[in-house]
């Protein structure tokens, strides 16, 4: 494991098992992601990068292959194990927002901050995403990029290592996805966290350092870019 590599995946394969029928979800998939970089995983619904994803995060294990962080290895961790490592390392972003619609955007963000070490204030991590006269408005005030938002300030909260987004922008108009993309990549740019965004739209590659396209399980393509593109300036 190189000194800058935050996780080595190799030989990753998922098999699912759905009654007789045998699902390849990950076809030896072999991936490192490096400390600092946005890396975009791109590809169609049903090329695996969810289930990619979710190894990464500890959330799945693989059928066959390893997967490590930093110094850990995540194939053998115990339950309790990848409990602590999601807890402390990982911060994710999903397509739904999962707030808790009777507490406000500030007291969804300190649920986080109140299980983390070394947390972020939560007001912190809401001015950061813009959100600073938001911050005591209930989820329903809330448009659903303010909602999204408010998501990716928990995330952030706890200050994790990776900040793993699947489909952050799927439920948004291109306006709001645009405003949302843009908050992660200044958490990127600002911060230093690593991320890395999971998406079936091809222009959305261009913000990242790294794009790694799936299909069919497998890394069907790989190319660095050698210049970012700016949010706004995407071809959506």
């Amino acid at each position: 494991m190189t000194a800058d590599s935050v996780f080595e995946a190799r030989g990753l394969t998922k098999v699912y098992h759905m009654g007789e029928v045998e699902v390849r979800a990950l076809r030896g998939i072999d991936l490192d992601v490096f400390a600092g970089e946005l890396l975009v995983l791109l590809g169609p619904s049903g090329s695996g990068k969810s289930t990619l994803l979710n190894i990464v995060g500890g959330l799945d294990q693989p059928t066959e292959g390893r997967i490590r962080y930093r110094d850990r290895e995540l194939t053998t961790a115990s339950e309790r194990e990848l409990t602590l490592f999601r807890r402390q390392a990982v911060g994710f972003i999903f397509q739904f927002y999962n707030l808790i619609p009777s507490l406000t955007a500030r007291e969804n963000v300190e649920l986080v901050t109140e299980i983390a070490d070394h947390p972020m204030p939560a007001g912190d991590a809401l001015a950061l995403l813009g959100l600073g006269g938001r911050m005591d408005h209930f989820p329903a005030q809330l448009s659903g990029g303010e909602q999204q938002r408010v998501a990716i300030a928990r995330a952030i909260a706890k200050r994790p290592d990776v900040l793993l987004c699947d489909e952050p922008t799927g439920a948004l108009d291109i306006t709001t996805g645009a405003v949302v993309l843009d908050a992660i990549t200044r958490v990127n740019t600002q911060l230093g966290t690593t991320i890395a965004i999971i998406t079936h739209n091809a222009a959305i590659g261009g913000l990242g350092d790294r794009v790694v396209t799936l299909a069919d399980g497998r890394i069907a393509a790989e190319r660095r870019n050698e210049q970012r593109v700016a949010v706004d300036a995407i071809d959506w």
